[in-house]
């Protein structure tokens, strides 16, 4: 009987923490484990409205665009250009610029794939979901993120040297010490 007793108390104490392991286990595979806790709203989400202004004649208000912005929707960026002395306009997507097209012409040269973004989505998610699965049953609850993508993050030094050792210029590196 004190035999088993001995090894209760362990054994115990094994199941329990299996047990905790696999708890709260939600399918979240962002691998980020940044979360409100708190039952009220995320305070950094909620972004106020401009205040609204009647305009001079109802007549120049644009028509109604589904999915576009409001007249009153907060434009932080924009705003921060014109508290700091520049135009608003500037941020407009206006395509191509004219000093880009040879850059672009190079980059475009084999074709493009216009689903391109979709397909990548949509493999990350799959990259994510397998890496979910392993990292699920962690005991101890951390950021699986930079873990996750390791092996496709690039080493600057460890580039940047083999370029050096190459004998190729490095300008924009700072000088060998």
């Amino acid at each position: 009987m004190p035999a088993t007793r001995r090894f209760a108390l362990p054994l115990l104490l094994i199941v329990v923490t299996g047990l905790a392991a696999c708890g709260g286990v939600d399918r979240d595979i962002t691998l980020r484990k940044i979360r409100n806790t708190s039952e009220g709203p995320d305070e950094f989400t909620i972004v106020p409205g401009k205040p609204l202004e009647s305009p001079q004649s109802f007549a120049e208000l644009p028509l109604p665009t589904p999915g576009a912005g409001n007249r009153t929707d907060q434009q932080p960026v924009a705003d921060a250009v014109v508290a700091l002395g520049g135009s608003g306009a500037a941020l407009e997507d206006r395509g191509v610029a004219s000093g880009d097209g040879a850059l672009v012409a190079a980059a475009t040269r084999g074709g493009v794939d216009p689903t391109i973004r979709t397909k990548l989505a949509a493999e990350d998610e799959e990259f994510r979901r397998q890496k979910h699965r392993f990292s699920q049953f962690r005991i101890f609850g951390s950021d699986e993120y930079y873990r996750a993508y390791e092996k496709q993050t690039l080493d600057r030094r460890r580039t940047e040297s083999l370029w050096r050792r190459s004998g190729a210029v490095t300008p924009s590196a700072p000088p060998e010490e």
